[in-house]
């Protein structure tokens, strides 16, 4: 079963795909910087819960940050496409390289509605 965590009512879990929205400041001013990947981990250890997303930046090259959920400057957390995994750390996505680097299989409204029922 894989993990999860639940941000401002919404369920996210490992395999999603999220955009989380944070609060940079650069200097006197702050903006909005959106960081959009695939969720690989969760680590729930209490106060301390962290999540990884990564992403695939310009020239195949695989982009990792580490959030702690608790984090004043997470303004936001969109989940963008529901993923369906069976495992509960997706680190073998690390080795794959262009498309396959961030295929992961979609939960289909079917499944979350014989879940439910």
């Amino acid at each position: 079963m894989a993990q999860n965590f639940i941000y401002n009512d919404q369920k996210v879990n490992v395999g999603d795909t999220v955009r989380v929205h944070q609060e940079i400041s650069e200097g006197k001013k702050t903006r909005v910087q959106v960081f959009e990947g695939l969720v690989i981990a969760i680590k729930n250890r209490e106060v301390n819960k962290t999540f990884t997303v990564r992403k695939i930046a310009t020239g195949n090259v695989g982009v990792e940050k580490i959030f702690p959920l608790m984090i004043p400057s997470i303004k936001k957390i969109e989940v963008k496409r529901r993923g369906d995994v069976k495992r509960s750390k997706l680190y073998y996505l690390r080795d794959k390289v262009g498309k396959a680097a961030s295929r992961v299989k979609e939960k289909s409204l079917f499944t979350q509605a014989k879940k439910v029922a």
